[in-house]
């Protein structure tokens, strides 16, 4: 059996990021990557600091190219379909039967996106159809922009967008604001409209069912979101249950509620982008690192510059 310091099971942003603080910290890491990053569809990434406007892929490669150069990693292009608490750490079952073991356990293996069942819009998901104003907003050029509801959570992407764009709202019978939120949405200067959407055409045209068509430059859509590995599950992580779906507890280091499993990225938060994967991989990474170094109880770890420091007497006199 192949026996690693951290195993990490997801190489896109938060896992690139946990490994190369491990990689710096001289661990022998192992990262297990089944090749499938949520952001795959949408060609550029904006927002994240130095890489504003690049491309997702290229991030993702000199992401894992810089932390290749570090030669306590190993890297293996595969899926892990079981992990199991063992002596010492965790079993991890690869697709093809072998079993490697790590010390910690690092889980950077995101969700999954689920689109309402509206013909033409999984076909335009990355490329004019989107879920972050963040992300693609600036970038339509304070043009028309679209709204479809899937569900309560749409109102927010309503009363935000008018930042973007001029706003339609195209309820298609998933939300109906009450009389408070129809003030708010036009007071914001968003139109709503509530015939039923047939499909999505061109550029992201929204053609209704009565025929009629509203040229937009992009459409957001609140999608639902399912984690896409079961591996927290079977280990027993508690998880929480977000306004798109359902993600990993962690504490503020990012550990889970399984001693020695941490999470990270799209997993392990409510909503996420590029930047705050790579923030939360980096945190989950040093976070491992700690835990190797000063056990898994927390309260055996000296004061860091992750807990407050304690005021002192001399302190609170010189305050006084």
């Amino acid at each position: 059996m192949h026996i690693f310091d951290a195993i990490i099971v997801g190489g896109s942003y938060a896992g690139l990021s946990a490994a190369t603080q491990l990689a710096r910290a001289r661990l022998r890491v192992l990262v297990i990557d089944g090749g499938q990053r949520r952001n795959r569809y949408a060609s550029h990434s904006h927002g994240f600091l130095t890489q504003d406007g690049s491309g997702t892929a290229a991030i993702a490669a000199e992401g894992k190219a810089q932390l290749l150069a570090y030669a306590t990693v190993t890297w293996l292009d595969g899926t892990a379909v079981l992990a199991a608490a063992s002596r010492d750490g965790f079993d991890v079952t690869l697709a093809d039967g072998n079993v490697v073991h790590g010390r910690r356990l690092v889980l950077a293996t995101g969700v999954i996106d689920e689109l309402p069942p509206v013909d033409g819009l999984s076909e335009r998901w990355g490329g004019s159809v989107f879920h972050c104003p963040y992300c693609h907003g600036y970038e339509l050029e304070q043009g028309a922009i679209g709204v479809l509801a899937t569900g309560p959570l749409s109102m927010h992407h309503a009363l935000m967008l008018p930042d973007w764009g001029t706003v339609t709202f195209f309820l298609n019978g998933a939300f109906e604001p009450d009389a408070a939120q129809l003030a708010q949405l036009g007071a914001r200067g968003v139109t709503v409209l509530r015939t039923p959407v047939a499909r999505i055409d061109g550029v992201a045209d929204v053609v209704m069912a009565d025929g009629s068509r509203h040229a937009m430059a992009g459409l957001f859509v609140a999608t639902r979101t399912r984690l896409a590995s079961s591996l927290a599950v079977t280990l027993g992580c508690a998880l929480e249950e977000g306004a798109m779906g359902p993600f990993v507890r962690t504490d503020e280091q990012k550990a889970s509620s399984v001693p020695g499993v941490f999470c990270c990225g799209d997993a392990g938060r409510m909503a996420g982008s590029v930047a705050f994967a790579v923030a939360d991989g980096a945190m989950a990474g040093v976070a491992a690192h700690r835990s190797l170094m000063f056990g898994l109880d927390q309260a055996a770890k000296p004061p860091s510059i992750f807990s407050p420091a304690p005021v002192t007497n001399a302190a609170s006199s010189l305050a006084r």
